[in-house]
């Protein structure tokens, strides 16, 4: 099974795609997909849409998985965060059709074991699980392959649509 691992932002979205058979992962590819702060709001998610149905189309996911959005202080940050997520969410229920999505806390568990692991721990168990020499750089980059794995990982049983 081929799975798309999504880290949600407006900045910077991470990407990374993983092949995952007979319980073994091994990494197809990943990156970012970045948007200028000096392009217009609408410009940005339309490039945030464009770019992931490209990333969509020559990776050819069987899944999708993405972070459920987490946020403490900033109300406008999480707003413009929240409206890219709709549309990485819209992008991949249309072009996808299986899109599961999982808290920062399935993630941690997922991967450490412990629900308080620390962002390099989450990397480290990232690196080590895909069989790779170094952490996956940029991080939103690592957190979506984070994301991808624990979809590997964990039962189905947190589908958010399912159109196919």
């Amino acid at each position: 099974m081929r799975i798309l691992g999504i880290d949600p932002g407006l900045a910077t979205v991470g990407w990374g795609v993983i092949d995952y058979n007979n319980g073994k992962a091994k990494v197809v590819s990943y990156g970012t997909i970045l948007t200028s702060k000096n392009d217009s709001f609408p410009d940005r998610l339309k490039t945030i849409e464009e770019d992931l149905k490209v990333i969509i189309n020559k990776f050819k996911p069987d899944e999708a998985a993405l972070e459920e959005l987490f946020f403490n202080n900033n109300v406008t940050t999480a707003i413009n965060v929240a409206q890219a997520r709709g549309v990485i969410v819209l992008t991949l229920s249309k072009e996808c059709g299986k899109l599961f999505e999982y808290t920062p806390l399935q993630i941690k568990q997922a991967l450490t074991g412990y629900g308080r692991a620390e962002k390099h721990q989450i990397q480290e168990m990232t690196k080590l699980l895909l069989g790779l020499d170094k952490i996956p750089r940029p991080d939103d980059a690592a957190d979506a392959l984070a994301i991808a794995l624990t979809h590997s990982q964990t039962s189905k049983m947190n589908s958010v649509f399912s159109i196919k």
